[in-house]
């Protein structure tokens, strides 16, 4: 901070020397060197609430940087939503016309011949206890049970 040497102590030392005298001289460097403790402590607090304070406005500066970055992201995502949405509609609303059509023709049909139209019971008749379990044993047949080897029997046994 400063630029003293030590001549320059040197030349301090001896004016105070003169000036305020052998006796008072012990008691005025103690309280000095008080002073200087109390002032290089201040400057450290200073320092580190300085540096406090910076690394405060580092992080608001972050936190403001991801609120913005979450922010974007979330109205691109909602952009990306609706647009699959719209898209999604595109496809089935076609599709729901042509049902409601079929389904309106299918009813306008039962409805203009109601003596042709068959009897549900009539449509599918309901299936025997035979035709069942034929059927069952058709589409699943039981798996054979996978060989044992000769070794493991001797362990068992």
């Amino acid at each position: 901070m400063f630029d003293v040497g030590l001549t320059e102590l040197m030349v301090i030392a001896a004016v105070a020397l003169v000036v305020i005298g052998p006796e008072r001289l012990p008691k005025v460097a103690r309280t000095a060197g008080l002073l200087l403790g109390r002032l290089q402590r201040y400057v450290g607090d200073v320092k580190a609430d300085i540096n406090r304070e910076i690394q405060l406005d580092e992080l608001k500066k972050l936190q403001q940087q991801v609120t913005d970055q979450v922010n974007s992201l979330e109205s691109s995502v909602t952009h990306e939503m609706r647009e699959v949405e719209s898209s999604v509609g595109e496809v089935v609303d076609p599709l729901e016309r042509v049902r409601a059509m079929a389904s309106g023709a299918a009813s306008d049909t039962s409805a203009a011949q109601p003596d042709t139209a068959l009897p549900e019971s009539a449509a599918s008749p309901a299936p025997t206890p035979e035709v069942v379990a034929a059927v069952d044993g058709a589409a699943a047949p039981a798996p054979e049970p996978a060989p044992v080897p000769a070794e493991a029997k001797k362990a068992d046994g």
